[in-house]
């Protein structure tokens, strides 16, 4: 594992070795490049059946891994580890589905003993590695262990790794009753990964037969000799990225890296694009499910990262949820395909063994947005309508063939459609919508008008809607609320006012917008939309620094966007000066691709200026190209820019826009060490 550049924080500081430690070039898609309908991808014929074909991982293995949350930290031990299986039995993982306690690095000693064997740390377990192998498996759950195909593992005090020990270490992890090996792959010595990870397979397929004691084979090899076109006869899953770290820049650069390999993933052999943040912090809870719910439809193994003894119930409640692992566990054992992505509006399907598709509505973008496609273009047959399953509110509607919604940002729908014969027994689905811009400047009536929409074959009757907002605010229709009846395709439309009390700060507040109807069979629904409105201010009048503004939303790959310092790492201020080819800058946004700050203007502004490049703090690495936005019009682009260029200046006429966008896309080649500047940038109003 490791990051998108050098970590010092993580196991992957492993400069001693090969070029091949980044990120593969090319990897990463760009959501631009998928065709608006592409067909779903096919498997390679010749990985119809799991050429290992030992029965093992027939779905993608469900469990737990420490790394996430503790690293190499002190309460990584026997303790926790008990205390892990106990959670997955008393709060119901285990019937959940969730099978394997994996311990990371760190469990042994830096040394191996006289006769070359591993010796777990006695002051992280004291027991040994069997006795808590003996207790996991006391619960009805199986144990994961870890180490390197390399000299040493990924950690910077020297564990041993396993090459040229892979037979006695393999006889080690059966003997202890190890039932999972993730194998890494720092300090691999430069040594040929499918040769490594090939003897790894047959000295754990030998210490099986003596023992009689299968191991699931866990490749981490960060996808850099792509795993996927060699190892479905090495392991039963291979790393196809770099490591996955807690916020929204990283898991979305790992979904598009994942996305396009769907053709060699199936039963015994899954594309892992690493294990789950869900819980640690990072990210909010609409974004966490999001992560849940496209690792799910990627048939991704399921490896919780956060610490259970600590867990929230919502997290437990994003982490339990039956009907979205049932996506993930589906026999069929098919990864979802793209079938759209346009605007950051993405549907993504994947095909299940009862000939039910799941699909994904996903929202990669700031804003809330429409989503929709059709039960044809998910792959479904011609039929007079269909069951709609919404996976996370768990209710069941018939739709006509229309799926659509509006998704939250950062949000995904996720559902499950089928030619359902009995479809009529549930109550029509209803779109719910709000068109303008939900962006208020206090004090100042804003227009929105809400939709109700029956996507239905059967019609909802007695249609009421309302909408509310926080306390304080007013929330006037100036149109009709309710509708006696509504047929297939047909609205109901309500024009809103909505005012934020003036002092009311700048941020964003909740609206709820609400559908009560009732089905022909007297089923009555209703239907919640949460959305969010900004309250905004204009810039002044003149030119300012955009550092000195606030902005509406801001994302970076890594890290947080920096105000008048480069990106520098993951934590916030940690930057340093803003430095493009040894000129430095006092004034300026630092970031890291892929990244989008966007500002309000309220059409009032004329111009956007700056000076950008790649900052100097990460040396010879790192592509980026630098686009400005204007309302969803791309207004000005650099192309892309390295770190041998000097700062490249760019400027945008944004008359009329009431929103633009700053945005860093990462060169096309992956997102390794693209820490981008936007220096001297000033918005003239």
């Amino acid at each position: 594992m490791r990051h998108p550049h050098t970590r010092t924080t993580r196991r992957r500081v492993v400069e001693a070795f090969t070029a091949g430690l980044l990120c593969a070039a090319g990897l990463a898609t760009p959501a631009h490049a998928f065709p608006a309908h592409a067909a779903p991808a096919q498997t390679p014929a010749a990985s119809a059946v799991p050429a290992l074909a030992d029965g093992l991982a027939l779905t993608p293995p469900m469990g737990f891994n420490n790394w996430n949350s503790t690293h190499c930290g002190a309460d990584f031990n026997e303790t926790m580890v008990k205390g892990i299986a106990d959670l997955f039995v008393t709060k119901g993982l285990k019937e959940a589905g969730y099978q394997y306690v994996n311990l990371d690095d760190c469990w042994a000693l830096p040394h191996r003993d006289a006769d070359g064997k591993l010796v777990p740390d006695p002051a992280r377990f004291p027991n040994g590695i069997k006795a808590v192998a003996d207790y996991v498996h006391s619960k009805g759950l199986k144990l994961g262990i870890y180490t390197s195909a390399g000299t040493k593992t990924c950690n910077s005090a020297g564990f041993p790794g396993a090459l040229g020990h892979e037979y006695s270490d393999a006889q080690q992890f059966a003997d202890w009753g190890v039932d999972y090996l993730k194998y890494d792959n720092c300090n691999n010595q430069g040594v040929d990964a499918k040769q490594r990870y090939t003897t790894m397979r047959d000295a754990l397929k030998a210490a099986s037969r003596k023992t009689g004691r299968p191991i699931v084979y866990s490749i981490c090899e960060w996808g850099e000799n792509k795993p996927w076109e060699w190892a479905a006869d090495v392991g039963h899953l291979w790393r196809t990225t770099g490591d996955i770290s807690d916020n929204w820049g990283s898991m979305l650069s790992i979904l598009k890296q994942n996305l396009p390999l769907a053709p060699y993933a199936g039963p015994g052999r899954w594309n892992d694009p690493d294990m789950l943040e869900v819980g640690n912090g990072g990210m909010t809870d609409t974004e966490y499910r999001s992560h849940f719910s496209l690792w799910s439809v990627m048939a991704a193994p399921l490896l919780i990262g956060t610490d259970l003894r600590k867990a929230s119930q919502v997290t437990f409640g994003i982490l339990d949820n039956k009907e979205v692992i049932a996506v993930d566990q589906d026999p069929l054992g098919k990864q979802g395909t793209v079938v759209s992505a346009t605007g950051g509006r993405w549907v993504i399907a994947k095909e299940m063994k009862d000939g039910s598709r799941a699909v994904a509505l996903f929202n990669e973008s700031g804003a809330a947005q429409r989503i929709a496609t059709s039960a044809a273009a998910v792959g479904l047959p011609d039929a007079p309508a269909y069951t709609l399953r919404d996976l996370w509110q768990h209710r069941s509607y018939n739709t006509a063939g229309t799926v659509a919604a509006t998704v939250p940002a950062h949000g995904t729908v996720l559902l499950r459609i089928s030619a359902d014969p009995h479809w009529a027994a549930n109550p029509p689905a209803t779109e719910l919508g709000l068109d303008g811009s939900p962006l208020l400047e206090a004090a100042a009536p804003t227009p929105l008008t809400s939709t109700v929409t029956d996507l239905g074959r059967t019609p909802a009757r007695g249609v009421s809607v309302s909408l509310t907002g926080p306390e304080g605010w007013t929330v006037r229709p100036a149109s009709g609320t309710t509708a006696t009846g509504l047929a297939t395709g047909r609205s109901l439309r309500t024009a809103w006012s909505v005012t934020a009390p003036a002092g009311t700060p700048t941020g964003s507040y909740g609206l709820t917008l609400q559908a009560h109807y009732r089905s022909p069979a007297g089923q009555r629904v209703t239907s919640t939309l949460p959305l969010t409105a900004s309250v905004v201010v204009r810039p002044p009048a003149g030119t300012s620094y955009l550092s000195d503004l606030n902005w509406l939303s801001a994302t970076s790959g890594w890290g947080p966007v920096e105000r008048d310092t480069s990106n520098g790492e993951s934590a916030a201020g940690d930057g340093h000066p803003i430095t493009i080819g040894g000129t430095v800058y006092a004034k300026g946004l630092g970031v890291h691709a892929p990244s989008d700050i966007s500002f309000y203007t309220g059409k009032s502004c004329r111009k956007v200026t700056a000076d950008v490049g790649v900052d100097d703090e990460k040396g010879t690495k790192g592509t980026v190209a630098f686009e400005i936005w204007a309302d969803g019009t791309k207004v000005a682009s650099t192309g892309v820019l390295t770190n041998a260029m000097p700062a490249q200046p760019v400027s945008a006429d944004v008359t009329g826009a009431q929103v633009i966008r700053l945005v860093v896309t990462d060169g096309g080649d992956g997102n390794d060490s693209d820490h981008a500047d936007w220096a001297n940038a000033t918005l003239t109003c």
